[in-house]
């Protein structure tokens, strides 16, 4: 009993000592920081506008401080199957390893924020899954973190699909940019926007091009691309 209650004390202590240890989130501007605000506040966010502002950065590092502090048990990656060179069938391998490439603007995030061992555990048991948006049909998330990114690619339709699987204790974030849509009209975000916005426990945060962070030339290039 007393080895017993010894082991469960240095549990104790080692999980106090990790959290200490966990790298807390600093904005980079303000929009970063409401977004920050409205993760922690409400059910459901989307995060919408410029590419490289920090968006999915935001959402993942948000999500990362949930799972390790044990306040949700999983955390659920998707993005919509649209791309222009090859698909998820021409991919070598299981459909884990033809979904990996889909998850790249996560990988980095978790392996700093949880490092890689913690990681690449949580990936092991599933407390960090990648699973194709096709895949959630039929199920119903509770105690979870749903990070979708690139949703400027879905459609109507995955999107009520989607958004229709929230349980309890769960948390979704939508990350995409109108503008850099694959899939034309019949983009589902604007619609989303418009359906959800102002309904309680969900919060829109809108980025703008003066908001963007990964650099100056991206910032140059995307205000170049822009439509006139």
């Amino acid at each position: 009993m007393k080895r017993k209650q010894k082991v469960q004390e240095q549990r104790v202590q080692k999980e106090k000592f990790a959290r200490v240890q966990f790298p807390a989130l600093v904005p980079m501007n303000e929009k970063q920081s409401e977004l920050l605000e409205a993760l922690k506040y409400n059910s459901l966010v989307v995060a919408k506008g410029s590419a490289g502002t920090g968006k999915a950065y935001v959402a993942a590092s948000y999500a990362a401080g949930e799972l390790f502090h044990r306040r949700i048990g999983k955390i659920l990656l998707t993005r919509p199957n649209v791309e222009t060179g090859r698909g998820l069938g021409f991919l070598p391998g299981e459909l884990e390893e033809k979904y990996a490439p889909y998850l790249d603007p996560f990988d980095s995030v978790f392996t700093r924020t949880l490092g890689k061992g913690f990681y690449e555990y949580s990936l092991k048991s599933k407390a960090i899954e990648p699973r194709p948006l096709g895949f959630m049909r039929g199920s119903s998330f509770d105690n979870a973190i749903i990070l979708v990114d690139e949703c400027q690619n879905m459609t109507k339709t995955e999107f009520k699909m989607l958004l229709s699987r929230i349980g309890r204790n769960c948390k979704v974030i939508l990350s995409g940019d109108p503008d850099q849509t694959d899939i034309g009209n019949d983009s589902g975000l604007m619609d989303a926007v418009k359906r959800l916005e102002g309904l309680p426990g969900i919060e829109v945060v809108r980025f703008m091009d003066e908001d963007i962070v990964r650099s100056k030339m991206c910032k140059q290039i995307i205000i170049a691309y822009k439509d006139k």
